[in-house]
């Protein structure tokens, strides 16, 4: 059985997950912590649409977007002085943002090849 999907779609979920669930390692609650818990699952959303549908530049550009937020998330909400939390938001949002581009070129790479992968039926056809 053959894997689905790019890795840099698996590790955005993975990045993505860990973005979700780090208010477990910093404990940084209320609106900061829920704020990077729904660019977690946003990124694992829009992963997963990059998974299914391999030419889909939107989801990827999602992905580097909520990257992005994710990162300026600490200046942007005020806690950098959680050192734990700035952090974690800083890394994954960079990595998440970096993995968004990467993605986003492969995305657009598809497009050019055939455009039916975006949104259309990309199933192979049985005879």
């Amino acid at each position: 059985m053959r894997r689905r999907g790019r890795w840099d779609n698996w590790a955005a979920i993975a990045a993505g997950l860990a973005l979700a669930l780090s208010w477990t390692w910093h404990y940084l609650l209320g609106f900061p912590g829920g704020f990077m818990m729904v660019l977690g699952l946003i990124t694992i959303m829009a992963s997963t649409i990059s998974i299914t549908r391999p030419g889909a530049v939107s989801s990827e550009a999602a992905v580097a977007g909520a990257g992005v937020l994710a990162f300026l998330l600490p200046w942007l909400l005020a806690f950098t002085g959680s050192t734990a939390a700035a952090a974690t938001a800083w890394v994954l949002g960079a990595v998440i943002a970096i993995l968004g581009v990467i993605g986003l070129v492969a995305a657009r790479a598809n497009v050019k090849r055939d455009p039916e992968l975006a949104w259309g039926n990309h199933m192979p056809q049985s005879a």
